[in-house]
């Protein structure tokens, strides 16, 4: 697997051995990246991060900041490694904890993020208590945009995210991109 886009494209991702990671494909890498506004300044996290390579393309394509959660300490590494090999010193930051603990930690740090990407594991319950997490969490500015990658077997319906708007959803086959706003008319 290869970085897409940006200043690091054809760059070689390690996805590490052994694993049990769904990585992002890369026609649903450009895809995103593709729908997505320009990266320039802004800032990221990567939650479920696995291997980094949402990360990886949000820092080729020129974000200012990501930031990587992935709970897996060996995956971490592999972060560390595939970082490595990058001119993207300073602009990153890993954390090897669980999705939720991260976003918690992250909140109390008083981290925005312009993106906030998340690809939980499938179809164990993780996307709706992902969003409650990130929804009590000050994480997000009124334009940050929450993008969800997530099995077509899991529904993101509007009532089940009352604190977001789903703006909008895409289908690869059998993977899901679910792209939400912070609801400022809750309640």
């Amino acid at each position: 697997m290869r970085i897409a886009g940006g200043q690091a494209r054809g760059r070689r991702i390690n996805l590490g051995r052994g694993y049990r990671t769904r990585p992002t494909s890369c026609r649903i890498r450009e895809a995103l990246f593709n729908i997505l506004p320009p990266m320039e300044g802004m800032s990221f996290l990567d939650l479920y991060a696995g291997s980094g390579a949402i990360g990886l393309e949000a820092l080729s394509r020129g974000a200012a900041k990501v930031v990587f959660v992935e709970k897996n300490k060996a995956l971490a590494d592999v972060i560390k490694t595939n970082l490595g090999r990058t001119e993207f010193e300073g602009r990153y930051e890993i954390l090897a904890v669980e999705g939720k603990r991260g976003i918690r930690a992250l909140g109390k740090k008083g981290m925005r993020f312009d993106f906030l990407f998340a690809d939980p594991p499938y179809e164990r319950g993780f996307v709706r208590e992902t969003l409650r997490c990130i929804g009590e969490e000050s994480l997000l500015s009124e334009d940050s945009l929450v993008i969800i990658q997530h099995s077509i077997r899991e529904k993101i319906e509007q009532r089940q995210a009352l604190q977001f708007i789903l703006m909008d959803q895409r289908r690869y086959s059998d993977t899901i991109l679910s792209f939400l706003k912070l609801n400022l008319k809750k309640g």
